[in-house]
């Protein structure tokens, strides 16, 4: 499989596109981006497929003092999925993680309403749902988006990335209908090595290319 650096998240949704042409042209498929940085993606990906492009707000629940470390994740709809083996073996107590819980609920609430006036990913029961971000590292925070968009009743979920690790995208097989990882590359190490371009999405760029793809349609 071949291991090149994708340009920027424009060209990583172009590619994956590709990997989802089945998908195209049917009235029953609805494209989810996790914001911020799946939004470019996803946005290449609904084009391609002529489908409608929401977003799905998640948050990934840092460990305190070392946020970059993920010890879960809260969804839009207020569902929580934690790694119970980082928090027992960091020795997280329920106050620590009931503040971080609370702080994140917060931002995740002031991206909805930034994100407002868009598909709404409620309206999911019967669809094949195809979830997309800019790729996984640990996933723990699109096996929340995953977890919470199945209690919206949808016929299929479809989880699609640019890049992850093998073990991560293996991981998802026993979570969602299907797993579409574009590049696996060994060693893997953290997606931002795999883009040329990795400079963050903002929100205006997010509520653009939403307004572009609704305007598309």
């Amino acid at each position: 499989m071949e291991t090149r650096r994708f340009r920027d998240r424009t060209e990583a949704g172009q590619l994956l596109s590709e990997r989802l042409r089945s998908y195209a042209g049917r009235d029953d498929v609805v494209v989810l981006a996790l914001p911020r940085g799946g939004v470019p993606v996803a946005y290449e990906v609904a084009k391609a497929l002529g489908a409608p492009l929401g977003v799905f707000v998640v948050r990934k629940l840092g460990v305190p003092g070392h946020e970059e470390v993920a010890m879960g994740a809260l969804a839009s709809g207020g569902l929580v999925v934690l790694d119970t083996g980082v928090v027992q073996r960091l020795g997280i107590g329920r106050n620590q993680l009931e503040a971080v819980v609370s702080r994140e609920a917060e931002e995740l609430r002031r991206r909805e309403a930034a994100y407002d006036g868009r598909l709404d990913p409620h309206e999911l029961q019967g669809k094949t749902v195809i979830l997309i971000d800019d790729g996984l590292a640990t996933g723990s925070t699109m096996r929340a988006a995953a977890l919470a968009v199945r209690d919206l009743d949808p016929a299929k979920i479809v989880v699609a990335v640019p890049v992850a690790s093998q073990e991560t995208c293996d991981a998802f097989r026993d979570v969602v209908d299907e797993i579409v990882c574009e590049m696996t590359p060994q060693p893997f190490n953290a997606v931002g090595l795999w883009y040329e371009d990795f400079s963050q999405t903002t929100d205006e760029e997010v509520r653009a290319l939403l307004e572009r793809a609704e305007a598309g349609r």
